[in-house]
């Protein structure tokens, strides 16, 4: 295990260490030479836990790489075009490589187990005759048909909330939301759960919540349940993320008052006045912050924006116009808005999402945003279709109108079999 081979180079190093420090109580005539003795052992002992510790992340970057893959797979119906599915999330294999690092198989139980075997060389364990770590990794996933037992019930979540923190929701007053299938999923059992003041009102056919501690000073809230079994993170490990393009296609602060934007990276984008701001289909990359001024109207349809880290985000000022779409197919078909959560300092470093309000939004797709503490500001207009997640929500003001995403072809979503398969990972 690369683990174990990383606690042998520190356990090395520790001893090489207490002996370089008896060596250096020595007053012997002997030191110098010692010295020079342990010092190409000291040497081998720091960089061979270099290494030891660059193959140990290197693997995990890997298995969430094979877990997308698996996921997507297993969504394909046809189990010949599985092993072609699972390969366009991997490391495109070198020219003149014989023989395939990924191996899918198609097991009895209907599941799809992926093994991928990759060499990585060493730096510095080469001095002493290692010059690579083997890594293998391994995942399982399945697809269960929803018309086999597996039923979805009314009102089954489209937002949910994941965070166990104390107020993981907080609904202030003037916030409307009004659904007839769409329910609300709130994973925290600290008290209180959520907090709800006068003023507000929830229609939803849902809105269950994990802990049954919770304050409510008014407001109308339908349909509450507590102590009840809110779904996780319906989405975890399922979206690959893209590499991150060399240069930015857009950055800085543009002049103009209409612009398209090609598919790319676009790095800490300002646009002033009151544009009219196009993304061309396909996938956005959003890396910084890209502001977007008072009274802009924004259209995006058959686009997907991700987000490399917790501080890239798309910040309005508000009085915004925004109509945008998931593509219905191809690798992020069904995907609106997500982000990276593949590093696990990213995933620790939990950030606010701030959404400054709206003249009128029309959102169809997935919003992924687990790292995330949204905020609805001023009054939001939203008449949707999603399927969002996120980490902590308050509502100061909106007034939505939404049903559950169920659109998209893509193997990267749930459902990707014409909707009728839930896939998850099951090893």
């Amino acid at each position: 295990m690369i683990s174990g081979w990383a606690l042998i180079m520190l356990v090395f190093l520790n001893v090489a260490l207490a002996g370089v420090r008896r060596l250096g109580g020595d007053r012997g005539g002997n030191f110098a030479i010692a010295t020079a003795v342990m010092l190409p052992v000291l040497i081998v002992a720091g960089g061979g836990a270099v290494d030891a510790s660059s193959a140990y992340f290197e693997r995990s970057r890997i298995q969430g790489q094979l877990d997308a893959a698996v996921l997507a797979a297993a969504g394909e119906s046809d189990s010949a075009k599985r092993p072609a599915t699972a390969a366009g999330f991997m490391p495109a294999v070198s020219t003149g490589t014989s023989q395939n690092p990924l191996v899918v198989t198609n097991n009895s139980d209907g599941s799809v187990t992926g093994t991928y075997t990759y060499t990585m060389p060493n730096s510095f364990l080469g001095i002493v005759g290692i010059d690579n770590f083997k890594l293998v990794v391994t995942a399982t996933a399945m697809a269960t048909s929803k018309s086999g037992g597996e039923a979805v019930s009314d009102g089954a979540a489209c937002i949910h909330v994941l965070a166990n923190t104390s107020q993981a929701v907080l609904i202030n007053s003037g916030a409307n939301v009004k659904s007839e299938n769409c329910g609300v999923d709130v994973l925290s059992t600290s008290n209180p759960a959520f907090i709800m003041n006068a003023g507000a009102k929830i229609e939803t056919p849902r809105f269950c919540v994990k802990g049954t501690n919770y304050i409510r000073n008014g407001g109308t809230l339908t349909n509450l349940k507590t102590g009840c079994a809110a779904a996780p993170d319906p989405y975890a490990g399922r979206f690959a993320e893209p590499v991150l393009p060399a240069k930015c296609e857009t950055s800085g602060v543009p002049n103009g008052s209409t612009f398209t934007l090609k598919p790319g990276m676009h790095c800490d984008v300002t646009f002033n006045g009151s544009p009219t701001i196009t993304f061309a289909p396909g996938l956005h990359i959003i890396k910084g912050r890209m502001i977007i001024n008072s009274g802009a109207t924004v259209k995006a349809e058959g686009v997907t924006f991700y987000f490399p880290d917790v501080n890239s985000e798309i910040r309005a000022n508000g009085g915004l116009t925004f109509n945008a779409s998931a593509p219905t197919s191809g690798p992020y078909g069904g995907i609106l808005m997500y982000e990276a959560t593949s590093s696990a300092s990213n995933n620790s470093n939990k950030q606010q999402y701030i959404f400054n309000g709206s003249v009128s939004e029309t959102l169809s797709g997935i919003i992924y945003l687990p790292n995330r503490n949204v905020t609805y500001n001023s009054k939001t207009n939203q008449t949707s279709r999603i399927n969002m997640v996120v980490n902590t929500m308050i509502m100061n003001s909106s007034n939505w109108n939404i049903e559950p995403y169920e659109g998209g072809s893509s193997s990267s979503q749930p459902g990707s079999s014409s909707g009728s398969s839930a896939v998850r990972l099951i090893n």
